[in-house]
């Protein structure tokens, strides 16, 4: 496979990473899937699995916790190529999902979304991406589940 990178970049705090050793385990035009270890470890925090969805502009990951045990987590995100087509660039859209194994669903950082929009760090367009997404994936969640977006990750561990 060609050499691929995949660039995170966060609006709050404003920052521009390299994921040079995640590990791209799978990718189409429609979906990257990587392993990773975390940056910081801790108990609920060791390593990963995650699929890019570039058409749905969401990053699920399955985060798993010292113990053996995991949850999902959404990342809402606007996908980009750099110009040679060697490099993602993803912009968290601040906005996440967290789904934990007993069903619970929890939404966060819907507070950062509002002062980076206020700031000045994303425009109308992204915000409006960001709630449209937020509102896409929830209704999918409360109706259908996590089984078709988390399916991609199954066969990794």
């Amino acid at each position: 496979m060609d050499p691929f990178l995949i660039r995170r970049v966060r609006l709050i705090p404003q920052e521009s990473i390299l994921l040079k050793d995640d590990v791209i385990l799978y990718r189409d035009d429609e979906q990257i899937i990587t392993s990773w270890d975390a940056f910081r470890k801790r108990p609920e925090l060791v390593r990963g699995l995650s699929v890019y969805y570039l058409k749905e502009h969401l990053k699920l990951s399955k985060v798993f916790h010292e113990d053996g045990d995991f949850h999902w987590y959404f990342d809402l995100a606007d996908y980009r190529f750099e110009e040679n087509g060697t490099e993602l660039v993803m912009t968290d859209l601040l906005a996440d999902v967290v789904v934990f194994r007993d069903g619970r669903i929890r939404v966060l950082d819907l507070d950062e979304l509002a002062d980076a929009h206020e700031q000045g760090l994303i425009d109308n367009l992204l915000l409006k991406k960001s709630l449209h997404t937020l509102n896409r994936l929830l209704r999918e969640l409360y109706k259908e589940g996590i089984t078709r977006l988390s399916s991609p990750l199954e066969k990794y561990q």
